[in-house]
């Protein structure tokens, strides 16, 4: 993988792991689409890493402090002002996405980073995150978030290790199914991703460094990184500004037009 491909890469990463498209999706893809060696899940997870920097450094500006120094005071001034409520479902609703992947991390790669399964499950996602945003009430503030929507949304992040589901999108769908408003969902699916995000990419690469890498992947990793980060912040910021007016109806369409694209493509190739 040389340095352009690293950073096309990365601009992929940050595009799309907090828009609802499935990053995953994309970093499997893309590099098929065009011929290129797959970078495979190392690589995955240092892009992923990127957009962890990205998602710490926008939540750290707009919490007004950071979530230790509000669980250190026990403010109530803002959405974390129940900071110390919230830390728990931060936590409890990782542990079925973060045994999903302990679990069935070799069953997803063998078996389930196909177009076929891709392109399936971004369409059906797409459907679902559709319906949920038509009967869910959409009036929840975070404040609201208790128990039961942990679990509900926990459980659906668990979906998430399949590509072409979409770990913001399937949170950000279950919050909706559980009353939650638009920004209110994906503001709690970033944080309940957050964990997750950095223990997977920790895990794969401190694989990476047993192993060792040559100076050229170096490069590319640390390219990749840098861009997913830059790149990730401004599209989590477009996105929850996006969600207080809108819809996220247009991601409905292009999860759908993505998919169909893969699945033709895939069967064209047959």
């Amino acid at each position: 993988m040389d340095l352009l491909q690293a950073i096309i890469l990365g601009v992929v990463q940050g595009l799309t792991e907090f828009i609802p498209v499935s990053s995953s999706a994309h970093l499997v893809v893309i590099p098929w689409f065009l011929h290129w060696k797959t970078p495979g899940l190392a690589f995955d997870a240092s892009l992923h890493l990127g957009t962890l920097l990205a998602l710490l450094i926008y939540f750290w500006r707009d919490w007004d402090g950071s979530l230790w120094e509000n669980i250190r005071k026990g403010s109530d001034s803002n959405f974390l002002g129940a900071s110390r409520s919230l830390l728990i479902p931060i936590i409890f609703a990782c542990i079925p996405g973060g045994i999903a992947g302990f679990m069935l991390e070799g069953t997803i790669e063998r078996y389930f980073r196909t177009p076929l399964v891709i392109g399936s499950a971004t369409i059906i996602l797409g459907l679902l995150l559709f319906v949920a945003d038509r009967v869910g009430r959409r009036s929840r503030p975070m404040e609201t978030i208790g128990p039961k929507d942990w679990i509900i949304i926990g459980l659906a992040q668990a979906l998430a290790i399949i590509p072409g589901v979409s770990r913001s999108g399937i949170s950000i769908t279950a919050g909706l199914f559980c009353g939650l408003r638009r920004e209110a969902a994906a503001k709690f699916s970033f944080l309940i991703g957050s964990p997750l995000i950095f223990g997977a990419a920790v895990y794969e690469l401190l694989k990476v460094t047993h192993n060792g890498l040559y100076a050229n992947q170096v490069m590319a990793f640390a390219a990749g990184v840098i861009t997913a980060m830059v790149v990730g912040y401004f599209c989590m910021s477009f996105l929850i500004a996006y969600l207080k007016k809108k819809s996220p109806g247009v991601f409905v369409v292009y999860r759908i037009i993505f998919g169909a694209a893969v699945i033709v493509y895939y069967f064209m190739q047959r």
